[in-house]
């Protein structure tokens, strides 16, 4: 048996890589595999039992990957003769070349460590960045892939979480408050169109009716050509509130014809004065 693992399969020169060497690298690699799996399953089984499905096991188990399989390519490089030390020393010019082309990948990662340990973010969460309402869906180590309410999967680069302004919904204690505007004719009854706002957001199931926490109307404006109000209201529906705002709206719609309430649309009087010519 020590013959056949000493049996050369590749040689060059003074560099040799016998059948021995190749058993050693195969065995690390299953090794490595079976150690992430069995890792991957402890951890995820200790967040079910703490009742913590938040997705940050995810981040950890995709870690733990790239640091498990890292070391794997050393050692496997090792078993089978490669001086690890002489490679990076005799290509560090060739890697500072890689590094400076890479400065916005490596700034990714470490952004995506940043997100592991701080957990200011996880998966399921509800967040505002760059202008959009998103859902996380997956954190990696370089980009996280999110949903947006048009369910529209997005790749953000994760120093995107780090260096923007980013409002996390889902971290809200409280729930979120919301506002619909709405003009009405200046000969409209303000009391019966605070009365009828209040109204159709009491009406709807993802409007919170709690005493802390009920709608109220309030008027904002005197318009050019109406009287502007604000429903103001409060839901926990917070990535889907564009469709309860919208469902919101028909009903608004519906009862202010109901009640005779009339939404004026801009008016201008445009004054022609005829040039008379002698």
């Amino acid at each position: 048996m020590k013959e056949i693992l000493k049996t050369e399969v590749i040689s060059i020169g003074d560099f040799v890589i016998s059948l021995g060497n190749m058993v050693n690298a195969i065995i690390i690699f299953i090794a490595a595999y079976f150690l992430i799996y069995i890792i991957s399953f402890l951890i995820t089984r200790s967040f079910k039992r703490r009742n913590r499905p938040d997705g940050r096991h995810l981040s950890i188990i995709q870690l733990l990957k790239y640091f498990v399989w890292t070391l794997t390519i050393v050692f496997m490089l090792q078993s089978l003769g490669i001086n690890i030390t002489f490679l990076i020393a005799s290509s560090a010019a060739l890697l500072v070349g890689i590094g400076l082309g890479l400065q916005s990948v490596f700034k990714d990662f470490i952004s995506g460590i940043i997100l592991l340990i701080e957990g200011t973010i996880k998966v399921e969460d509800v967040v505002e960045v760059g202008g959009m309402v998103v859902q996380v869906k997956e954190i990696s180590i370089r980009t996280s892939k999110v949903v947006s309410r048009e369910d529209i999967n997005i790749i953000i680069p994760n120093h995107k979480f780090i260096e923007d302004n980013v409002i996390n919904w889902t971290h809200n204690s409280m729930p979120t408050r919301f506002l619909i505007e709405v003009g009405v004719d200046y000969a409209s009854n303000a009391g019966l169109v605070e009365s009828v706002l209040k109204a159709c957001a009491a009406s709807h199931a993802d409007v919170i009716q709690e005493e802390s926490f009920k709608p109220s109307v309030r008027l904002q404006h005197f318009g050019n050509s109406s009287l502007d109000f604000q429903l103001f209201f409060y839901s926990y529906n917070l990535f889907r509130i564009e469709n309860v705002k919208s469902q919101l709206r028909f009903k608004i719609l519906e009862e202010f014809r109901s009640n005779k309430i009339i939404i004026p649309f801009p008016q201008h009087v445009v004054h022609y004065a005829n040039k008379v010519e002698n």
